[in-house]
């Protein structure tokens, strides 16, 4: 794996991971783009596994206000990452995108308008019809506001649902995170955090009809797990009902986290897929 920093045309900068660079002669690589609260080093299994299928060069980076990229602006709107993923489509010279949760949802506005010729996502965190919400936002910025990141943590949690630590109360979770705070997952969310309610906010923001993702690629793979929560499938299932080329996969025993498993299932279809 080689690690380098690139700019980009407004003057920031971006941390770039690509696995099996010694494959560019096969074609062009796959970009992945990863979702909020995790950083690109999360994605290293992923891509090495999805590279040695493919035998093709795999590029993760790390979006603003993470690793060594530029921060992430205060006005931010999911502009700012569509613009930064053409930057690396162009830098790797790649045309085929792999986005995860809100990765997923960058991919799907993203795709609409630069030159994408094979889209891939899973659980995109894409807002169709109002399919997201985020009521939770208000009880997380008054925790924010009194200086409870731990609260804070837990309610931004429950109210994405995020894993099976979101079924607990909220005060038993709020312990939990802070006998977690000092580890390594631990310090990461919480750096994490206020990056990922901004990024939570420009999906609603985003909020669209299905109609205009007609524009999306007509090779487009939606898939979906089948232990994720349901708000996913409700967007998807969407998309895929207007963008007549796309297919539509339910990954049996996966939840939410599978890409970071990348279990071989998955990489299984993503090799098919990119192979076309």
């Amino acid at each position: 794996m080689t690690r380098e920093n690139i700019r980009t045309p407004d003057g920031g900068t971006l941390e770039l991971f690509s696995t099996g660079s010694e494959l560019a002669s096969a074609g062009s690589g796959v970009v992945v783009v990863p979702p909020s609260m995790v950083t690109a080093a999360d994605y290293t299994k992923f891509a090495q596994k999805l590279s040695a299928a493919l035998g093709r060069p795999v590029h993760t980076f790390n979006r603003r206000g993470r690793g060594s990229s530029s921060p992430q602006p205060e006005d931010y709107t999911l502009d700012v990452d569509i613009r930064d993923l053409d930057a690396v489509m162009k830098y790797t010279s790649s045309t085929d995108v792999f986005g995860h949760s809100f990765g997923g949802a960058i991919a799907l506005h993203a795709a609409r308008t630069l030159p994408v010729e094979r889209l891939a996502v899973y659980d995109p965190a894409v807002s169709v019809n109002h399919s997201v919400k985020a009521d939770w936002t208000a009880e997380y910025e008054r925790a924010t506001a009194a200086g409870d990141d731990d609260r804070a943590l837990a309610v931004m949690t429950k109210g994405l649902e995020a894993g099976a630590f979101s079924r607990m109360p909220l005060s038993m979770l709020t312990i939990a995170n802070k006998l977690t705070a000092g580890t390594p997952v631990g310090r990461q969310m919480r750096e994490l955090m206020r990056t990922g309610v901004r990024e939570i906010k420009a999906i609603i923001a985003a909020d669209m009809p299905a109609e205009p993702f007609l524009e999306l690629p007509l090779e487009t793979l939606i898939i979906v797990g089948e232990k994720s929560p349901a708000y996913f499938g409700v967007a998807c299932g969407q998309i895929h009902d207007v963008l007549s080329g796309s297919s539509y996969t339910i990954l049996p025993g996966m939840g939410h986290d599978g890409v970071l498993r990348a279990p071989d299932k998955l990489i299984t279809e993503l090799r098919d897929f990119y192979a076309g």
